[in-house]
């Protein structure tokens, strides 16, 4: 019988251990490194949103879990929803559905919270969507010659950003949680780490007494035997105005003498609009005659843990502007608290949970393609041409497609 509570610490060393055999790349060696990775923990910890889960059975501890409190702009809403990383299980422990039963109770803890909505990372796609969890905005990743990014911003408005600023940064970045479908609020912990990394270059376009963009990059060497010749990762990229964007590329193209590439790592599908050059230094060709500018991968996943309960929280959310009365028949397997029917009536666009059964036209879909559908990362019509997705009556596919289209697919930022 599994049993997933809060770990206590005395059992903090014994987590550590389970996380660094399930995570080699944490490196932890010495037993100087385990120390620092469990002060990072204990001070992680002291963040209200964070709560570190684990799943014991005969009282072991068998696996542990971070599970993150979150503020989220879904649909122009602030909604609450669960975030879920370190998922790490004793070795000795793999095949015995120890990752099945955390994720489980994840689902649960949040359903109990109203928190409709559950995301996170994937370490395996395909295991998660087996679970429920649909595919998000894809991640792009460009590497930019400097001389290929536009000049003509202000760069006189760049600055360094210093542990004063602290605020300033972050009333930029919450603006533009306000105005991006998908955005997290950011945590305490998030900032403060931005800033006390040591790597962490910080960069702010200031304008009228604030900071309306800013760019949090490291350097990385382009050659091992050229220390002359170094590379930019960008981590963070934000901005409000488009004089700041302006302003922030024309201080990265001025580091052209002494940088070879920029890498950009971006959910903006038009990005390569910006670059005057948006092609990498890989020389690929794809046919018949397509140049490569970037690598794509597949990361976030969301996942609805409570149907009708998201159409409550998004009540003044505006689907389209369509009227149809609509039955969503959503299979979910994994979490069967949420394998039911629900019909919506859309007036006007606007949503409303119907009681009287009554309904127009019903759709059938996995629970992941829902999630995936209803944050706008994917087209009712795609899944319906795939097979994913199934309807009563295709003359309201139409109509279904323009309730769940979105303006832009949901932007996540924040590593957890």
């Amino acid at each position: 019988m599994s049993q997933v509570r809060e770990i206590p610490e005395a059992d903090l060393d014994d987590f550590i251990t389970i996380a660094a055999n399930a995570y080699p790349s944490f490196q932890i060696a010495s037993e100087e490194e385990r120390q620092r990775l469990k002060q990072r923990l204990q001070t992680r910890s002291e963040d209200p949103e964070y709560h570190l889960y684990g799943l014991y059975r005969e009282g072991k501890l068998l696996g542990g879990m971070a599970l993150f409190d979150f503020t989220m702009n879904m649909l122009s809403t602030k909604i609450q929803a669960g975030g879920v990383g370190l998922v790490a299980v004793d070795i000795l422990h793999k095949k015995e559905k120890v990752a099945r039963d955390m994720i489980s109770a994840f689902l649960e803890h949040y359903r109990e919270r109203r928190a409709p909505m559950t995301l996170l990372y994937p370490f395996r796609p395909d295991f998660y969507r087996k679970m429920g969890f649909g595919y998000g905005t894809k991640m792009n990743h460009y590497r930019v010659r400097p001389i290929d990014l536009p000049g003509g911003g202000d760069k006189r408005q760049v600055a360094f950003l210093q542990q004063d600023d602290k605020p300033m940064l972050l009333d930029c970045y919450n603006r533009c949680v306000e105005s991006t479908h998908g955005m997290i609020e950011k945590s305490r912990f998030e900032l403060n780490s931005t800033f006390n990394n040591l790597e962490n270059r910080i960069v702010g376009y200031k304008q009228d007494g604030k900071v309306t963009g800013y760019i949090v990059f490291t350097f990385k060497p382009a050659k091992i035997d050229n220390f002359n010749l170094n590379d930019i990762n960008i981590k963070e990229f934000i901005y409000t105005t488009r004089e700041a964007l302006a302003g922030l590329m024309a201080f990265l193209r001025s580091q052209s003498d002494q940088i070879n590439r920029i890498f950009f790592n971006t959910q903006d599908e038009y990005f390569h609009f910006l670059p005057f050059d948006p092609r990498n230094d890989s020389n690929n060709i794809i046919p018949h005659v397509y140049h490569e500018s970037n690598t794509q991968g597949v990361g976030i996943v969301y996942r609805v843990v409570d149907t009708p309960g998201i159409f409550d929280v998004l009540a003044d959310h505006n689907f389209g502007g369509q009227s149809c009365k609509l039955k969503l028949a959503i299979d979910d397997a994994f979490f069967p608290v949420n394998d039911t029917s629900t019909i919506v009536h859309f007036t006007d666009g606007k949503a409303q949970i119907g009681e009287d059964g009554d309904y127009q036209a019903e759709i059938r879909l996995d629970i992941a393609e829902f999630s995936s559908l209803l944050v706008g990362a994917v087209p009712f019509k795609r899944l319906y041409d795939y097979g994913l997705a199934d309807i009563s009556d295709s003359r309201y596919v139409e109509t279904v497609n323009k309730i769940f289209l979105t303006e832009t697919k949901p932007v996540c930022t924040t590593p957890f």
